[in-house]
């Protein structure tokens, strides 16, 4: 058993599992979901600052919080015992065309040329890190939710927003991995 868990799933098996999030969330009682709400709760909860946008009963909202600590947890677990200690597979034409700017090694999840405490003081680190950051986090709270929230809760419940939000987050990666990405790393 613990040679499938640690195996990846077919599209078949994960994609149900992940839409049924909808449904149990519907049993629940709850119709949002989205990993970016938690940040607002977490201030609503530690700010004592008399700021409108955090005043409300994040009480009701605990179980988000839970569910973003089980991600967590559900990580350490994942990293820690049921990690493929096989090397991560890199397609050729990719290896290829990151080395034309000058990413080289690249054999991990994260490549230390670009995402490394070193790399952060440089024009590419703080792009890609801080700028990135910012715009993903901006980003986030101007659609009014993340791409787990619009995508899985949103669209399931037919809200137009969540069709809009997650078209232009889909044109938006398109446009950044295709003509912003390679000009950044070319820097």
């Amino acid at each position: 058993m613990l040679e499938l868990i640690k195996q990846p799933w077919p599209w078949y098996i994960a994609g149900p599992l992940v839409g049924l999030t909808v449904p149990a969330l519907l049993i629940i009682g709850n119709k949002t979901f989205g990993i970016s709400a938690s940040l607002r709760h977490t201030c609503a909860m530690c700010l004592p600052a008399n700021i409108k946008f955090f005043k409300y009963d994040w009480k009701k909202e605990i179980w988000n919080l839970v569910f973003v600590f089980g991600i967590l947890i559900g990580g350490i677990i994942a990293y820690s015992f049921l990690s493929n200690p096989d090397p991560i597979i890199i397609n050729d034409n990719l290896r290829a065309e990151l080395a034309t700017y000058g990413v080289t090694n690249v054999n991990g999840m994260l490549p230390e040329q670009l995402f490394s405490w070193g790399n952060l003081f440089t024009l590419k680190g703080f792009f890609m890190m801080v700028i990135g950051g910012f715009f993903i986090g901006f980003g986030s709270r101007y659609a009014g939710g993340c791409t787990s929230g619009h995508a899985i809760s949103g669209l399931s419940n037919l809200q137009l927003p969540s069709l809009i939000a997650t078209c232009c987050f889909f044109v938006g990666g398109l446009i950044m991995a295709n003509l912003i990405l390679p000009y950044i790393l070319s820097l």
